[in-house]
């Protein structure tokens, strides 16, 4: 064989065994694709044609106390048309029909979906929009139109059903009633109620198997789902409709007029830390009001004079002071280091007691009690205050609330000023509901409660979990301090710095407070918070509130009596003559006395007998009739310096011996 034969051979059998190598290959491919890999592939397959879709459940119902519902799941359906699995015959006699009824119920022309039907029909399109956001009574009648009733097989008719919740109050309490988002990355985002309570609300998922008919188009499979989903449970909240509206107009009212930046109200039942109603408004840039941010749980701020009362408790139950002790306030200015703390009244209050300089809300009286008592061993002071619970949060279910802030010695931020300062609200912070739930225990024999917003969870008729009263600390202070504060907190409003919501047909106790807000920045960035805290009746306690305004327009008014005591003082009101019948008990101040103070203004002419009165009870009566009080020492009286039924005179001194 020559040798240009042999390379031909060489090349052909090179050829001939690569080829079989290739075959062979081809071979093996096939086969791991359809032994091995082919499951995959059909998967694969499937799930571009067919796709298993989640079905969201209703939610639970959220109702108030009394059964109105404040958040509710409806389901809302979607109808599109399939026009390729309808017969021409089925198509042609009932087309004029369908169109009539869809004109009925959806409005438009009958001629417009006559045109709509056929010219779906002439491009085959298997899923033609013909309506939605339907609620269920729509999507039956419309199911029963002619042609549609003949299923999605012959009739063509497909639909698809999704979940929304709706607040039947609207606006009002939105935020807190709150609600749960979901992003497109699954992140949840859960606020208020909803948010808190959506294990019980939320249900479990259903699925439901579709078919892709073109891009982003998904027709469903069957009638029925793969798996139903399951509703939510019921969830029975603490809220107070009733109450509930009058707070939220009562708010808006006051901020509308004030121009406020914002604000919030709570109004708590006072046993049982039950919320009864939670607003919370800030304005926009339009300045329309809505409920913006939960403020009551979520803003801690500074809280201004309302901290003068944890103040006076934590001096009281150390004992370095009585109600009767005597400070000198001097000029209204008390200087701490190169500082001067200074009272609202020009020329200050010169010698007064310490229940007196509550009444006035002093704060040169309460910085200098404060510092001068502490200063030694400033911890005593912040250590009393620890064990009324003031540096916790309160543990509440809704997300989001604010940390309160009570420094200590050694801790950044704490300096020499700290005692003077945190005497009368400043360099602590704490939210409005942190500062309604210590006067709730005030107005609650001293047991301090945590706010509760949640009764039950219901399945229908039966009872799934009941939410009990929780006590975070069962006394936050003696009872003989107690006693003296409530007296101090009545008398605010008979004859404080609260004497403009006095009304003596209806008792009410608490605390103003003004708390400047921006003061490190120079007086043109000065700003306000205006607050009034406090529970009614006075000695008959049923109810506790705080109005917290922040903000208001300066030129309008700025003082918490002014601003957020009427607020206040209305809803106190309208609760008692909506929920509290006078046959039950009797609100007047008059009736509620029970202990021999006399409020009054006029002057007296007689000694009465003083002897076993409380010192401040004593001081209050003669102070208020035009007398000058010497105190010597503490508690109750046991010697006057003028016997009971001598002659006396207005600007007379009288001295009365405590024991």
């Amino acid at each position: 064989m020559s040798t240009s034969n042999r390379n031909m051979v060489i090349r052909i059998y090179v050829v001939v065994g690569g080829l079989l190598l290739m075959s062979a290959g081809v071979v093996y491919r096939m086969f791991t694709i359809q032994m091995v890999e082919g499951e995959q592939f059909k998967k694969l397959a499937e799930q571009r044609t067919e796709r298993m879709f989640v079905i969201e459940p209703n939610q639970g119902n959220l109702y108030s106390e009394d059964g109105s519902l404040l958040a509710t799941s409806v389901s809302k359906f979607e109808i599109h048309w399939d026009a390729v699995s309808v017969s021409n015959e089925d198509f042609k006699q009932n087309l004029g029909a369908l169109s009539d009824s869809l004109s009925n119920l959806l409005g438009k022309p009958a001629s417009f979906y006559v045109q709509k039907l056929r010219k779906a029909k002439y491009d085959q399109s298997r899923y033609a929009f013909i309506a939605s956001d339907l609620d269920y009574f729509e999507y039956l009648r419309i199911k029963s139109f002619p042609l549609f009733n003949k299923g999605p097989y012959r009739g063509g008719i497909v639909v698809s059903q999704k979940t929304v919740r709706e607040h039947p109050l609207g606006k009002i309490a939105e935020r807190s009633i709150g609600y749960v988002l979901k992003d497109p990355d699954g992140n949840i985002t859960r606020v208020g109620l909803e948010g808190a309570f959506s294990e019980y609300l939320a249900g479990k998922e259903g699925k439901r198997l579709k078919q892709k008919i073109a891009n982003d188009q998904w027709k469903p499979l069957g009638l029925n789902n793969i798996v139903e989903p399951q509703d939510g449970y019921d969830v029975i909240s603490t809220i107070d409709v009733n109450i509930q509206d009058v707070a939220h107009f009562e708010l808006l009212k006051q901020l509308e007029y004030y121009e406020a930046d914002h604000g919030s109200v709570v109004v708590m039942e006072t046993a049982t830390g039950e919320i009864k109603a939670i607003s919370n408004l800030g304005r926009n840039s339009e300045g329309k009001y809505y409920e913006r941010l939960n403020y009551a749980v979520g803003e801690s701020h500074e809280p201004g004079s309302t901290f003068k009362l944890m103040s006076l408790i934590a001096a009281l139950e150390d004992k370095v002071v009585d109600t009767a002790t005597v400070i000198d306030t001097g000029n209204g200015k008390y200087k701490v280091y190169n500082k001067i703390v200074s009272d609202s009244h020009r020329g200050g209050y010169g010698e007064i007691s310490v229940a007196k300089a509550m009444e006035l809300s002093s704060n040169t009286a309460f910085a200098k009690m404060i510092n001068e008592n502490y200063k030694e061993n400033p911890n005593r002071f912040v250590n009393r205050l620890r064990n009324m619970n003031l540096h916790e949060p309160l543990g509440l279910a809704i997300k989001g609330e604010g940390m309160p802030v009570l420094r200590s010695p050694g801790e950044k931020g704490w300096s020499g000023l700290s005692l003077a300062w945190m005497s009368h609200g400043y360099g602590v912070s704490m939210t409005p509901l942190q500062t309604l739930s210590f006067y709730n225990a005030i107005a609650n024999d001293g047991q301090l409660v945590r706010p509760r917003l949640i009764k039950e969870v219901k399945s229908w008729n039966r009872t799934v979990t009941k939410f009990e009263k929780e006590v975070i600390n069962p006394s936050i202070c003696s009872d003989e301090t107690l006693q003296k504060v409530r007296v101090i907190l009545k008398n605010i409003v008979v004859r404080g710095t609260g004497s403009k919501l006095y009304d003596p047909k209806f008792s009410m106790a608490g605390k103003t407070g003004t708390a400047q807000k921006d003061y490190d920045k120079g007086d043109g960035a000065l700003k306000y918070v205006s607050s009034f805290v406090g529970y009614f009746p006075a000695e008959a306690p049923k109810f506790s509130c705080i109005v917290v305004i922040h903000h208001p327009n300066k030129d309008k008014g700025y003082y918490g009596a002014d601003v957020s005591g009427p607020v206040f003082k209305a809803i106190a009101q309208k609760i008692y003559s909506k929920t509290i019948s006078e046959d039950e008990v009797d609100l007047s101040v008059e009736a509620l006395a029970t202990k021999p103070t006399i409020d009054t203004k006029e002057a007296i002419d007689t000694m009465p007998n003083l002897k076993g009165w409380a010192g401040m009870d004593a001081i209050y009566y003669l102070e208020n009739a035009g007398i000058k009080v010497e105190v010597i020492g503490n508690g109750k009286v046991k010697r006057q310096s003028v016997r009971a039924g001598r002659k006396i005179q207005k600007g007379q001194k009288i001295t009365i011996e405590l024991l």
